[in-house]
């Protein structure tokens, strides 16, 4: 049974300044109160201070979830070097790029595609683009599986293959298994292999990641190590705060980011590594089931499909 995707276009073309409103709404509400939102071609934070953050998100008018996914995803970003210590010194840095994709992914994910959240935010999309769709309805067209192109733009289910794709790549070209002349052959073989879609130019293939370009080489897999993390967060804080998805479709998003706060945000860079921190913070190293049964859960619900048995 798969969910219709219709609210995420229906009511459209959306006007870009009226997606950019809403997301601000949101994005202020979820705490990122005082820092910069602006527009760009693919969305980043950048943090000069923990009093200077900025963020970005891109828009376009045929649909608008992908405008909010990012300023959300951003959002989480922002709010983790919103709450490092202000010394100025490596202790207060954030402690790696996996944690810090953790905390983007539990906002994106845990909070901003849960049913609770768009209960929460679905006035405000009636109010800004005139989307009139129950809440349930939203959540399902938001959650839909659908396997693409763009890995910024692939739902929570199929995204870990792009990534896992995206490492193989990389391990092949530093191993000297393939040169960069075979990178756009190999890519669109991938990615019909593995989500049997095909690649119909490098702008959409392999050219579509701002990362090679900067030399971010190996920064892929944090995506997944945040995933893996945020998800164990997520179980974490569900036997904290059993009644988290109240506060969340109330848009009471403070006692969310305050146990974030005492469990990842206070500790810098003191932790050795990601496992050495969720010790400190839930008592367990990092542990890969939580993310497995949290899609497990959420897609057999959602697409009323009997759970395998084990």
């Amino acid at each position: 049974h798969a969910p219709s995707a219709s609210p995420l276009t229906a009511a459209g073309p959306f006007a870009i300044s009226k997606q950019e409103s809403l997301n601000t709404e949101i994005v202020r509400e979820l705490g990122f109160e005082h820092g910069r939102v602006d527009v760009s071609v693919h969305p980043f934070t950048t943090s000069f201070s923990p009093a200077d953050v900025r963020i970005t998100s891109r828009f376009r008018d045929d649909e608008w979830y992908q405008g909010l996914a990012g300023s959300v995803h951003e959002t989480g970003h922002a709010l983790y070097e919103c709450a490092l210590g202000r010394t100025g010194l490596p202790i207060d840095d954030a402690l790696s790029m996996g944690v810090h994709e953790s905390q983007s992914l539990f906002w994106e994910r845990h909070v901003g595609l849960s049913k609770p959240f768009w209960e929460y935010a679905q006035p405000k999309l009636e109010k800004h683009l005139g989307l009139r769709a129950d809440a349930n309805a939203v959540y399902g067209a938001t959650n839909q599986v659908r396997p693409s192109l763009i890995r910024v733009e692939a739902d929570e289910l199929t995204y870990p293959m792009h990534v896992i794709m995206r490492f193989e790549i990389e391990r092949s070209l530093l191993e000297g298994d393939m040169s960069v002349d075979d990178l756009p052959a190999v890519w669109g073989a991938r990615m019909k292999e593995l989500l049997g879609v095909e690649v119909p130019d490098d702008k959409r293939g392999c050219l579509q990641d701002v990362h090679w370009s900067g030399l971010a080489v190996g920064y892929f897999p944090t995506y997944l190590l945040g995933a893996m993390m945020a998800a164990q967060l997520a179980h974490h804080i569900r036997q904290d705060m059993p009644d988290i998805d109240t506060k969340v479709a109330a848009g009471d998003f403070a006692p969310i980011r305050r146990w974030l706060g005492e469990k990842v945000h206070a500790h810098g860079s003191v932790p050795t590594s990601m496992d050495d921190l969720l010790e400190r913070a839930v008592g367990e190293p990092l542990k890969p089931q939580y993310l497995i049964e949290y899609l497990t859960d959420k897609y057999t619900r959602l697409y009323q499909i009997d759970r395998p048995k084990a």
